[in-house]
């Protein structure tokens, strides 16, 4: 059931966003001025959600009308270390947001304030567990760059429009639905300059509905799960799914890894953003491939992912790869040109007994050849294939191409393979394709009830797939509806002899009655007609 008013906060919170992002843009790119919108997104809300905490513990305490952004930094100090140990950062009261934003427009060194601010942020947390979740986390609000402004007044009055335009955006109150609120903005913006960016800000960001599809796969049949984990997290909505559809408390521990320095900040900022706690989630910044970072908490009991398609990576040009545990039991490594199955197989490995991996794959690696092909057969041959989901084209922001979801598991019921034909499921929606709850719905029913599906599903045996030189490509199995119109040949024949028969007759008639005129009319005097 839609919840009318959630969904007009939310359509107002969006319009709000647009707003902000097309009046402050400017000369800055849209793609690089989300950095900006997002930092100060960031800074507004880890302020905001300090405040609360320590608001609330007072009023338990006996003191009702404590307000944190009200104390002198003098006062606020004695709360110094409890509070980095609870919420992993601090900030002084007079370093809030609310009260930099109060004083911003008469601060002539309001690019120096926020640099200072920024830093002591993230200082805060030094020599804490909470030290590498933090750190970096500003980077990309760069309040001194040129593409602010070509003046320090120019850059300061940007940033002081940018900090009341953030601070103007109603997210409620953190007692109702202000997380909910600041994560949908998060999401959004994501969205929104993905959507404008192509490849660049899209290769970041997996839809939301997508997402969703993933980690309902991952969890059937489970309330909880003690860890989940994307090699290629990217800004991390992935993972965060996984808070979304199970609720607080039902996640342990949130593990990613990420290559784009920048990317790995957003998924960072992502995370707190969605109030998912410093010891929560650990995401790392690094290839996951050559480098991966979370060899002491393997392996995951739900994996997601949406790895980069076709990437280049080392292969067989790094001998030692061939007898890494992750790829070494296939016997070869995924071409050095397709690093697709590299990363299959990477998730493979970090995937505990009963667990489950969705993964999101370019169409190639279904069919190819070469070392692809018998990456394949060693995974059907060892019953880790599940399932196999064929999605609608133009999903994704940055490319059109139709991709698949390879469904992982290494404790299966029988050895044959689910293949399901969603490549109709979708409806447009401005200039890409959806997946709506509906076509989730349809999906989930094929894969949760594993049956023959006209035009739809269809259980395969390994020995078909193994027939079929281990193609684990959906159209090889589900046969699409014929929507060709059933014509009656026969039938057709007769209405064609008649129509001739009548031409036939008309022509006659045509010719008679042209005769009779030209005999009526007689020879024209002159010779002239």
């Amino acid at each position: 059931m839609v919840d009318t008013a959630k969904e007009t906060q939310r359509a107002e919170l969006h319009r709000t966003i647009w707003r902000i992002a097309n009046d402050l843009r400017g000369s800055v790119d849209g793609w690089d001025f989300k950095s900006y919108v997002l930092g100060m997104l960031f800074y507004r809300f880890i302020s905001e959600n300090l405040c609360e905490y320590l608001n609330r513990l007072e009023a338990e305490s006996g003191n009702p009308d404590f307000d944190y952004a009200s104390l002198s930094d003098a006062d606020a100090e004695f709360g110094r270390a409890a509070t980095v140990g609870d919420k992993g950062f601090f900030i002084l009261p007079s370093e809030l947001f609310v009260n930099v934003r109060a004083r911003a427009a008469r601060d002539e060194d309001l690019n120096e304030t926020l640099e200072r601010i920024f830093r002591n942020i993230e200082g805060s947390a030094i020599g804490t567990d909470a030290e590498d979740d933090l750190k970096g986390l500003f980077d990309d609000l760069d309040v001194n760059a040129a593409k602010l402004g070509n003046s320090v007044a120019a850059r300061n009055e940007k940033l002081v429009k940018l900090l009341d335009a953030v601070g103007d955006l109603n997210f409620g109150s953190f007692g109702d639905n202000a997380i909910d609120a600041f994560g949908d903005a998060y999401e959004y913006l994501m969205t929104m300059y993905a959507s404008s960016a192509g490849k660049s800000g899209g290769e970041f960001f997996t839809p939301q509905e997508v997402s969703e599809l993933l980690a309902r796969i991952t969890v059937v049949g489970k309330d909880r799960v003690r860890r989940v984990y994307d090699p290629c997290c990217g800004s991390g909505s992935l993972l965060l799914k996984f808070a979304k559809l199970l609720g607080p408390g039902k996640v342990d521990g949130f593990y990613g890894q990420e290559i784009n320095l920048t990317t790995y900040n957003l998924a960072r900022i992502n995370m707190f953003l969605h109030d998912i706690p410093y010891y929560q989630f650990d995401i790392a910044l690094g290839d996951t491939l050559t480098d991966p970072a979370h060899w002491e908490n393997e392996p995951f009991d739900a994996i997601v992912s949406n790895p980069p398609y076709s990437v280049k990576w080392a292969g067989d040009a790094d001998p030692t790869l061939i007898s890494d545990p992750r790829f070494s039991p296939a016997g070869v490594l995924a071409p050095k040109s397709k690093a697709d199955l590299a990363f299959t197989m990477h998730m493979l490995s970090w995937l505990s007994v009963d667990g489950t991996a969705a993964i999101v794959e370019f169409p190639g690696v279904l069919y190819r050849g070469g070392a692809e092909g018998k990456i394949r057969k060693y995974l059907v041959d060892n019953n880790y294939v599940d399932t196999v989901i064929q999605l609608p084209p133009d999903l994704f922001f940055g490319t059109t191409i139709a991709t698949c979801i390879i469904v992982l598991k290494k404790s299966k019921a029988d050895n044959s393979v689910l293949f399901i034909d969603a490549s109709a499921e979708f409806t447009r929606v401005g200039n890409k394709n959806k997946l709506t709850p509906d076509h989730q719905a349809k999906i989930m029913e094929a894969f949760t009830r594993r049956e023959d599906v006209d035009h739809f599903a269809r259980v395969v045996s390994y020995e078909d797939v193994a027939a079929n030189d281990f193609t684990l490509s959906v159209s090889s199995y589900v046969e699409p509806e014929d929507t060709r119109e059933e014509v009656d040949i026969v039938a057709l024949n007769e209405e064609i002899r008649q129509i001739v028969a009548r031409q036939e007759v008309l022509r006659t008639q045509i010719d008679a009655i042209v005769a009779a005129l030209e005999g009526d009319a007689g020879p024209v005097e002159g010779g002239r007609s």
